[in-house]
């Protein structure tokens, strides 16, 4: 019964197109009212959120949408459903007392966004699938400039070009799959292992779902985008839009098919692996809190990254790997959604500094992965579906031993979090308490339902005992590690931090901004010059002497309608007697 899915997919478009007829309506009723829908617009994702709950996981067809849509609750999509109403409905409800200006227009761009997001969870054909990842890709760069400052156009900008080059190569790639007769996303997988094209494909997809995800290298509009959007854009951006590209690789790659595919595999192992272990020192020199959430995502992003690769390589693996992104996927969204909410919680509600304190506390630890969190239970079954895979080229180390390093590396960047984020002024502002309780409970409680995701995938995932103690030993180490490091790094800058080193957000975007500028100006030198000596030729021909009288005439005859119509009937004429000759000469 499709009918179920439709006010979950109607009900955001609804509000923001009535937030849009008030916004073009004049008067003082029209914008009380547009203020009123602004305020609980987060009632809107509501029932998608039923949807995900009732529904019974069944295709659903829906034959006068688009060319057919069709959509499917499955144990991968569910989840991740729950998890993008929870972070869009609090990102909602804090837009009304965020720093933005226009908050019903950005109200409007975000509950589209929602639309998408969660239409890019829920497809099950190719059509509906590239055109709702379409549609949320750039839909995030309105929620990007919204602010339309310089920075915001900058990050904007270059969102876009990698957002287009990352759509070609996801339609390349769906194209691909669709002239070998692929039709629903089910299908894709085997196509994919099967194909003579699979190289092609799997570097495809890499590199189109690689942008959203926010893999290096095509990682730079991360750490741009997150400090120009207003802290409720840059939650839905990093706790769930960029888990679109993580679910691309899920639906697309050839996860559990065949031999697999170990070369990818080592390729996405490497990249993960290396991308998101340099995250952190990129991350570490920044200034600015929420670039440093930023670069967090960007390894945290290439943790999930290299648990596919080892899918890649395993297949036997794949199930728990997939069951394993998925569990760490809602982790993240839901943890990285209340520390970028924090952000506007530290800087601007009158919420008692305890509080805020507390609950980024309880979220920062849950990001790193220490023991009572939800980010134990994600980083464990992470640690256990990798199995003895190997490193690539390492054979001597394992995925699994590398894994953990990734939590000393949060703990260093949550570390610099704090630090910067203690040196912000604040500028209170009346705050709904219920608003505050909520986000409280989100930074607090996340533990719950991934506990019960992981829980209820056992097997194939091996879920940690609470107090096991080498469960608990093995997520303390990295906390205790990075918070060492953490601490000697403190006492090295505290003297003067301003003389501390940096790193420009977004890093080798400011090389690639430069090498582009070169290229532009040396295209512009020679395009000039060409230009200059196309009209010296130019010039040359009209000063010359006249071809003669005769062939003069010839040229103004064919230029009149009269004999331009006699050259055509000529040439018409000549065809036919050359069709006629040919078919009498033809035995």
């Amino acid at each position: 019964m499709a009918v179920i899915f439709l006010p979950a997919l109607s009900s955001p478009l609804l509000v923001a197109v009535l937030i849009a007829v008030l916004s073009g309506v004049g008067g003082t009723r029209a914008r009380r009212a547009r203020e009123a829908i602004t305020r609980f617009s987060w009632l809107a994702v509501l029932p998608a959120g039923m949807a995900a709950v009732f529904d019974a996981g069944d295709r659903h067809e829906i034959p006068w949408m688009l060319l057919g849509t069709s959509i499917r609750l499955d144990a991968v999509a569910r989840p991740l459903v729950l998890m993008a109403v929870v972070l869009y409905g609090m990102a909602l409800s804090f837009v009304v007392r965020s720093k933005a200006e226009r908050p019903h227009v950005l109200t409007a761009f975000l509950l589209l966004c929602f639309t998408g997001n969660i239409a890019v969870f829920l497809a099950d054909d190719l059509v509906t699938f590239y055109l709702a990842f379409a549609a949320m890709s750039f839909l995030g760069y309105a929620i990007v400039v919204h602010d339309r400052t310089p920075s915001a156009r900058r990050a904007g900008a270059i969102y876009l070009v990698l957002t287009v080059f990352g759509e070609c190569a996801v339609l390349a790639a769906l194209l691909l799959l669709a002239a070998d007769g692929v039709t629903t996303v089910g299908e894709a997988p085997a196509a994919v292992s099967a194909s003579p094209a699979q190289g092609t494909i799997i570097l495809l997809l890499l590199i189109g779902f690689g942008v959203k995800a926010g893999t290096v290298p095509l990682h730079v509009w991360l750490p741009l985008a997150h400090p120009a959007a207003p802290s409720p854009a840059s939650a839905v951006l990093s706790g769930a839009m960029l888990k679109a590209g993580i679910v691309g690789w899920l639906r697309f790659l050839p996860l559990g098919e065949g031999t697999g595919a170990p070369t990818w595999g080592a390729v996405f192992l490497v990249l993960g692996l290396v991308g998101g272990l340099l995250a952190v020192p990129a991350g570490v020199l920044q200034r600015s809190p929420k670039v440093i959430l930023a670069y967090s995502s960007i390894s945290q992003m290439g943790f999930l990254t290299s648990v596919i690769g080892a899918a890649l390589v395993a297949p036997a693996l794949a199930p728990a790997c997939i069951a394993a992104v998925v569990v760490y996927s809602v982790s993240h969204g839901l943890v990285k959604g209340a520390l970028f909410l924090g952000v506007q919680a530290w800087d601007s509600e009158r919420l008692p500094r305890w509080s805020v304190t507390a609950a980024l506390a309880v979220a920062s630890l849950a990001l790193v992965g220490a023991p009572f969190t939800s980010g134990f239970i994600a980083k464990y079954v992470a640690k256990e579906a990798v199995g003895e895979v190997p490193v690539p080229w390492l054979p001597a180390l394992g995925v699994a031993d590398v894994l953990p390093w990734f939590g000393v590396g949060s703990t260093l960047l949550l570390a610099r979090f704090a630090v910067t984020l203690a040196r912000r002024e604040r500028t209170p502002k009346p705050t709904a308490r219920m608003r505050g309780i909520a986000w409280v409970a989100l930074s607090v409680l996340a533990v719950v339902p991934v506990a019960a995701l992981a829980s209820a995938w056992a097997p194939p995932l091996s879920v940690p005992g609470w107090l096991d103690p080498s469960a608990v030993w093995a997520q303390t180490w990295p906390l205790l590690l990075g918070l060492a490091g953490a601490a000697i790094a403190l006492g090295v800058t505290r003297r003067a931090p301003e003389r501390s080193p940096t790193v420009p957000p977004g890093d080798i975007v400011v090389v690639e901004e430069r090498a582009a500028r070169i290229v532009l100006r040396g295209l512009t030198v020679a395009s000039n010059g060409l230009g200059q000596v196309r009209g010296a030729v130019v010039a040359r021909i009209a000063a010359g002497p006249s071809a003669g009288p005769g062939l003069d005439r010839a040229q103004r005859a064919i230029g009149s309608w009269s004999g331009s119509g006699a050259v055509i009937a000529l040439a018409l004429g000549g065809a036919v007697l050359v069709a006629v000759l040919a078919a009498v000469m033809v035995p």
